[in-house]
C-alpha cells in the first residue's frame, strides 16, 4: 500500500506483467498533461499495472518524417540514447492540432492530408492519410517498458523504509498474492534473472535490473518487409511465428548458418515495408541487443496486413517513421538522417585480392607478378593477421616484413596498393607501445569493478580500447599518421576485422555485457562498437593526408550510419554453392539500408571451392559492389591462375568485364554519395508497382540501367531471368540481342556465361582497354554503349574526377555529363557549370543498340567544326558502330545521324 497515492501498487513479482498481450495494454495516455510548441509534442503516459509514468515525444520532421521517443519520465538515473549515428539535429516542422476531446487527440502532418491519431486508452498512434491507415503504433498492446530500479536489499541497506509489510514476508521472495512495497516505483522485487543472469560460465550483472524496451507497428495492406541486416536470409523477410525473431547482436559467428534469423556481424534496425501502393521505412534508433518479431496474415481473405515488434534490451523507444511514398523517398529520407554512402578512392571499385595470410615480402612480390603474367588486373592485395609482429597491430613482422616500404614501393610503381589488417583487441604486453599508451591514457574499456577489461583474442590476452571515447578515437587516428605507423605509405589502407567485439573467452564470442565504456554498460551500446572502430580508423587515413585523400577502409561490425566510413562485407562465408546464392540478398539488404559498398568473400572463406563454383564466384563478385577474393589460412592456395588455363581466361574475363565497367560503378558510387540512392538494388526498387518482382532476390539492378542475374546453381545449363518493364526493352551485353520487358527470359548458358542485360532507354560509359590497374585507365578513353527504347529517349551520365582526393567536393574539380539521345542525336552536355576539371580522355567509340542505318554521321563540336565519322552497321542485330569521335569527354558535342 503507497499511503501518498492511497492504493495498492503490483511491484512486478513477476515480470511477465510488462511483457505485453496483444490487446491487453495497460499503457493510457494522460491527455490533461499534453504540450504542444512549435517543435514537437509531449505527452505522458501511464502503465495502469504498476503506475510508472512515460513521456512521450512526438516530431514532425522535414521530408515527411515522424519521429516517436519515449522514456521514463523520471528515471533513476538516464537511460542510453544513441549518439553519432544521426548527422544532425534532423529539422523539425510544426504540428497543428486539429481536435481533441476525452478519448484523444488528432494533429496535422501536413502534406497530402496525413493526420497523427493519439488515442488516449489503452494509448495507441495512427498515422493516417485521407481515410487510409499507413502505420499503427501499440495497435496490438505490445508496448512495454521495463523501469530502472534498485534490489530491495540495496534499498533496505540504503535506508528505505518499508511501510506495511512485516519484515518476515520479505523471504524467500515467493509471495501469493503478490505484496506491495513503497516507494512502489524504485524498488523491486527478487526474481531469478532480474539483477543478474548467467550464461554458460559467465555472469552478467544487472545493478538496475532488467531495462527492456517494447513496441509494436502494424502495416495494413504490406505483405513485403525487408532490411534489418545482418543475416544470411533472404530478401523478403520471413514471419517469425512459432520461431525465433530476427536478432541484432554484433557478434563474431563462426561458420553461420543460412536462412536462419540468428545474429552476425553486424546489426542495422531499419526495415522497409513495400506495396503497389506505398514504400515505407522503420528506423529503430537502439544499439542495445534487439529482437524483430514478424507476423503477417498473408494467405487468409482479410486485407493483407503485416505487424512488426521491436524488443530492445536497454535504452529507450526512439523510431523514424519514414512514409516514402516512394522506394527513392525512403532512401533520401533515412540517408537525410544518418548520411550517406562515402566516396571511395574509383580503386577501390576494382578487384582485390586477398587470403590469411599471405607469408611474407617475397610472397606478395611473387603474387602480384602472378597477376601481370597472366594478364590479370588487380588494384589491392592484402595482408591479415600474420603480417604483424606477434599480432601486434601497427607493427610488421620483423623476419617476414623487414622492409615494408620497399614491399609497398614496389606496388607503387606498379600503380597498385596495399590493405593491412588492424584489429581493435590490443596485445597486453608491456613493450608494446600501443598497449603502453592505452593504459596510460585510461583508454580501456573497464569491467564491471572498475578494472581494465580484458579477455582472450588473436594475440593471446587483450584488451579492448573503448572507442566510444571521443579522446581515444582521436588518439587512434593519430597512429595512422607516417611517422606512428612505421612502414606505412600513402597506398596502404586499412582493414578493420573482430570489431563486434570478438572476446573469444567472452559470452557468445564477445564481450561482457556489464563491461563499462565510461558511465555505460555494453549493454546499452553494444551495436555501436564496431561502427565506432571504422569510424576513427577513417578519421585517420583522412588526417595522415592533411585531409587531401579519400580513405578506404574495410569493416566487419556494423550500425545504422557505418556507411558514411567505408565499406563492408558478409563475413566469414563458406565456399558451398549456397553461400554465393545467399551474398546476393545478403548485400541488396544491406544496400536497402545505406550501405551500398558491400561484398561476399569470392570463392568463400572456409573450405575450397571446385573450379566450377569458383568461377561462379567470380562471374557474379564481379557485379556486386565490393570485389574482393580471400580464403582461410588452411585452405590451398587459389590465386587466379592455379585451376588451369581454361578457367585461369574464364577468372580474367569476369575481373576484365569488372573493369571495363569502372566508369559505370564509380557514376553509381557518385550518385550514392550525393543521393543515398543504392547501387546494388532489387527490382521492385525501379518497378515498384510490379509485385512479381516483389520477392525476387536471385538478380538485381546496378543503377537503373543494368540487369544482373549471375548462375549460381552447381552444373546449371540455363538460368530464368525476369526482364521487367511493359514496354521495356532489354539488351544482352555480350551478344546485343534484343528482348521485351515484362517476360521470364530462359537463357541458355555455358560456363563463360555471366547475363547481363542494358536497360533500352540508357547510355553506359565503360573503358575498352583494361590494364594491370585501374590507376593504369585513368587517361584511357571511353566507348559509349547506347542503348535505344520505343518507350522513351535514351539518357545517361559521365562522372570524372582524380579519383582519389576530396576535391571533387571541397574544389568542384569533377566533371559531371548528361548523355542523351533524341531524334537521332547522340549529345553530351554539361550537367555541374560551377564545377572545373580537366581531363584528358576522349570518346573513342560510340556504340548505338537497337539503330537503324544512317546515311551518314557527323560529329557536331562547340566551335563549329563538323566532321564526319566512320561508321560500321550491322543489320543482323541493329547495331551501329561510330568509330573515332575523336572528341574530349569533358565538352559540348553532338552526333547526328542522318
Amino acid at each position: 500500500y503507497d499511503p501518498e497515492c492511497s492504493q495498492y501498487v503490483l511491484l512486478c513479482a513477476n515480470r511477465t506483467c510488462l511483457s505485453g498481450f496483444p490487446g491487453q495494454s495497460p499503457y493510457r495516455a494522460l491527455l490533461e498533461t499534453l504540450e504542444l510548441t512549435n517543435t514537437k509534442l509531449t505527452l505522458q503516459l501511464i502503465n495502469d499495472n504498476n503506475k510508472v509514468r512515460l513521456l512521450l515525444e512526438l516530431y514532425r520532421l522535414q521530408g515527411n518524417m515522424t519521429r516517436v521517443k519515449i522514456n521514463e519520465l523520471k528515471p533513476l538515473k538516464p537511460r542510453f540514447e544513441v549518439p553519432d549515428v544521426l548527422i544532425n539535429d534532423p529539422p523539425t516542422e510544426p504540428l497543428s492540432l486539429l481536435s481533441q476531446d476525452e478519448n484523444g487527440v488528432v494533429l496535422s502532418l501536413g502534406a497530402d492530408s496525413q493526420w497523427l491519431i493519439v488515442s488516449a486508452k489503452p494509448f495507441r498512434l495512427d498515422i493516417m492519410e485521407g481515410r487510409e491507415v499507413l502505420l499503427s503504433l501499440n495497435s496490438r498492446g505490445l508496448l512495454a517498458f521495463e523501469h530502472l530500479r534498485i534490489p530491495l536489499l540495496t534499498a533496505l541497506a540504503n535506508g528505505l523504509k518499508r511501510t506495511s509489510t512485516p519484515f518476515s514476508l520479505l523471504f524467500p521472495f515467493s509471495f501469493s498474492p503478490p505484496q506491495c512495497f513503497s516507494p512502489a516505483l524504485s524498488i523491486g522485487l527478487h526474481e531469478d534473472g532480474m539483477w543478474e543472469e548467467t550464461f554458460k560460465s559467465h555472469t552478467d550483472n544487472k545493478p538496475n535490473g532488467p531495462s527492456s524496451i517494447s513496441l509494436d507497428f502494424s502495416l495494413p495492406g504490406v505483405e513485403h518487409v525487408y532490411g534489418i541486416p545482418e543475416h544470411a536470409d533472404s530478401l523478403k523477410l520471413k514471419t517469425t511465428d512459432g520461431g525465433d525473431p530476427y536478432r541484432l547482436f554484433n557478434l563474431d559467428v563462426f561458420q553461420y548458418e543460412l536462412f536462419n534469423p540468428m545474429a552476425l556481424y553486424g546489426a542495422i534496425p531499419v526495415m522497409l515495408s513495400h506495396s503497389a501502393q506505398r514504400t515505407m521505412g522503420i528506423f529503430w534508433l537502439n544499439a542495445a541487443e534487439t529482437w524483430v518479431d514478424i507476423s503477417s496474415n498473408t494467405g487468409s481473405s482479410e486485407t493483407p496486413q503485416t505487424d512488426v515488434r521491436w524488443i530492445s534490451e536497454s535504452g529507450i523507444i526512439d523510431v523514424f517513421i519514414m512514409l516514402g511514398p516512394t522506394p527513392t523517398d525512403v532512401f533520401s529520407q533515412y540517408s537525410s538522417l544518418t548520411g550517406t554512402q562515402a566516396f571511395p578512392p574509383l580503386s577501390a571499385l576494382a578487384y582485390h585480392q586477398c587470403r590469411w595470410n599471405y607469408n611474407d615480402q617475397e610472397d606478395v612480390a611473387a603474387v602480384d607478378q602472378g597477376f601481370d603474367e597472366h594478364d590479370i588486373p588487380y588494384d589491392f592485395i592484402w595482408l591479415d593477421i600474420e603480417h604483424t609482429d606477434g599480432k601486434r597491430y601497427f607493427t610488421w613482422d620483423p623476419h617476414k616484413f623487414p622492409q615494408p616500404k620497399d614491399m609497398l614501393q614496389g606496388l607503387v610503381d606498379k600503380r597498385r596498393k596495399m590493405v593491412t589488417i588492424v584489429d581493435p583487441h590490443i596485445k597486453v604486453d608491456s613493450s608494446y607501445k600501443i598497449h603502453n599508451e592505452i593504459r596510460s591514457k585510461g583508454f580501456y574499456v573497464k569491467n564491471k569493478d572498475g578494472g581494465d577489461y580484458e579477455g582472450w583474442c588473436w594475440p593471446g590476452n587483450s584488451g579492448y580500447p573503448d572507442f566510444t571515447n571521443p579522446e581515444m578515437r582521436a588518439w587512434w587516428a593519430s597512429m595512422f599518421a607516417y611517422d606512428q605507423y612505421e612502414g606505412s605509405m600513402e597506398n596502404m589502407y586499412t582493414w578493420n576485422d573482430m570489431n563486434e567485439p570478438s572476446v573469444f573467452n567472452g559470452p557468445e564470442v564477445t564481450m561482457h555485457k556489464d563491461a563499462l565504456h565510461g558511465n555505460w554498460e555494453n549493454r546499452d551500446l553494444h551495436n555501436l562498437y564496431g561502427l565506432y572502430v571504422q569510424m576513427a580508423t577513417a578519421e585517420g587515413l583522412i588526417e595522415r593526408s592533411g585531409g587531401v585523400e579519400r580513405p578506404f577502409v574495410l569493416t566487419r561490425a556494423f550500425f545504422a550510419g557505418s556507411q558514411r566510413y567505408g565499406a563492408v562485407w558478409t563475413g566469414d562465408n563458406t565456399a558451398e554453392w549456397e553461400h554465393l546464392k545467399i551474398s546476393i540478398p545478403m548485400c541488396l539488404s544491406l544496400g536497402l539500408v545505406g550501405v551500398s559498398f558491400c561484398g561476399a568473400d569470392v570463392g568463400g572463406f572456409f573450405k575450397s571451392p571446385s573450379t566450377e563454383l569458383l568461377v561462379r564466384w567470380y562471374q557474379t563478385g564481379a557485379y556486386q559492389p565490393f570485389f574482393r577474393a580471400h580464403a582461410h589460412l588452411d585452405t590451398p592456395r587459389r590465386e587466379p591462375w592455379l585451376f588451369g588455363p581454361e578457367n585461369t581466361a574464364l577468372i580474367r574475363e569476369a575481373v576484365r568485364q569488372r573493369y571495363a565497367l569502372l566508369p559505370y560503378w564509380y557514376q553509381l558510387f557518385y550518385h550514392a554519395h550525393h543521393s543515398g540512392q543504392p547501387v546494388m538494388r532489387p527490382l521492385w526498387v525501379e518497378y515498384p508497382q510490379d509485385t512479381a518482382t516483389f520477392s525476387m532476390d536471385d538478380q538485381f539492378l546496378l543503377g537503373r540501367d543494368l540487369l544482373v542475374h549471375p548462375v549460381t546453381e552447381e552444373g546449371g545449363r540455363g538460368v530464368t531471368a525476369y526482364l521487367p518493364g511493359k514496354g521495356e526493352v532489354w539488351f544482352d551485353v555480350h551478344t546485343f540481342q534484343k528482348h521485351n520487358g515484362a517476360q521470364n527470359l530462359y537463357i541458355p548458358v555455358t560456363i563463360s556465361s555471366i547475363p547481363v542485360f542494358q536497360r533500352g532507354g540508357s547510355i553506359i560509359p565503360r573503358k575498352a582497354r583494361v590494364r594491370r590497374s585501374s590507376s593504369c585507365m585513368e587517361h584511357d578513353p571511353y566507348t559509349l554503349f547506347v542503348a535505344l527504347s520505343p518507350k522513351r529517349f535514351a539518357q545517361g551520365e559521365l562522372y570524372i574526377d582524380d579519383g582519389h582526393t576530396f576535391n571533387f567536393d571541397k574544389q568542384k574539380q569533377f566533371i559531371h555529363r548528361r548523355l542523351s539521345f533524341a531524334n537521332k542525336a547522340l549529345s553530351s552536355r554539361n550537367l555541374a557549370p560551377g564545377s572545373q576539371f580537366i581531363t584528358p580522355s576522349w570518346i573513342e567509340k560510340i556504340v548505338i543498340l537497337g539503330a537503324s542505318k544512317p546515311s551518314k554521321a557527323t560529329l557536331k563540336t562547340p566551335d563549329g567544326k563538323e566532321n564526319l565519322l566512320e561508321f560500321e552497321f550491322d543489320a543482323s542485330m541493329s547495331v551501329l558502330t561510330l568509330r573515332k569521335p575523336g572528341v574530349n569527354a569533358g565538352v559540348d558535342w553532338t552526333v547526328v545521324l542522318q
